[in-house]
């Protein structure tokens, strides 16, 4: 199993704070079967930069380290993005690192809006050979009441990636099933754990890809772990039309 989003580097951000919680995540992810973690910290976020050069030379030390403890697990580059204006221009010059160097790069949204220069931003990194992967929009409030703003995206090439421990309700039911809508529509395209400890903000892959199991089958199971490896090797992923999230309507019965 590969995780795209997780926040296992020691002191970067709000994840791991030392060495020892990331081989404790790592011994966790092995547990969970994962093989391969993206690891992906804050910048500009909360007052985190963690440009590329810097993530490169800690996944390299953190690598080592794994290997002299001989944890099966493979740590590759990456970096989550809060989005700005001038990305565009931070990744020319060398301060932004999509994912193991391919063309996808993780972008997560303010916790309360999607900011209104969003979509011609993502225009102009896809004309730039770049593919923005949307992290955690289920648990984005203007993405909650106004899903429209992402199918917008989506159909125009976004990508996204849901959190395991979303669906598994960590965050609460509405979180929850605000996700599986997302699955419905196919408006995600990855499960990733984003997780940043082994005790509130761990894994939950395993658990979260059975319940997809249990509701759509083994297919759907295929789909995300198929698209996970995919994405970091920079290759093509699979997508579906997105659809619209149908509103329920609500009857007052007197």
């Amino acid at each position: 199993m590969i995780d795209i989003h997780c926040h296992i580097l020691p002191g970067a951000d709000d994840g791991a704070q030392s060495l020892s919680d990331s081989i404790n995540m790592a011994r966790k992810a092995v547990e969970q079967g994962i093989h391969t973690i993206v690891a992906s910290p804050h910048h500009l976020n909360n007052s985190y930069e963690n440009p590329k050069r810097q993530i490169l030379d800690r996944v390299k030390e953190l690598n080592q380290l794994l290997q002299q403890e001989n944890i099966d697990v493979k740590i590759l580059p990456g970096q989550e993005v809060r989005v700005y204006g001038d990305m565009l221009e931070g990744y020319t010059t060398g301060e932004i690192l999509p994912v193991n160097h391919t063309p996808y790069v993780l972008v997560e949204f303010p916790s309360n809006h999607v900011p209104r220069y969003t979509e011609k931003l993502f225009y102009d990194l896809q004309m730039n050979g770049l593919i923005p992967v949307i992290v955690h929009p289920e648990r984005n409030r203007e993405i909650i009441e106004r899903s429209d703003l992402l199918y917008q995206l989506v159909k125009k090439g976004a990508l996204t990636q849901i959190t395991a421990s979303s669906v598994c309700g960590d965050f609460g039911k509405k979180v929850k099933n605000f996700s599986l809508q997302l699955v419905d529509a196919n408006l995600t395209h990855f499960i990733a754990s984003d997780a940043h400890n082994i005790t509130n903000r761990t894994f939950k892959m395993r658990e979260a890809l059975a319940i997809i199991e249990k509701k759509y089958g083994n297919e759907l199971v295929y789909y995300f772990e198929e698209n996970a490896a995919l994405l970091i090797e920079g290759l093509s992923v699979y997508k579906e039309d997105p659809e619209r999230i149908k509103k329920k309507k609500i009857f007052n019965l007197f």
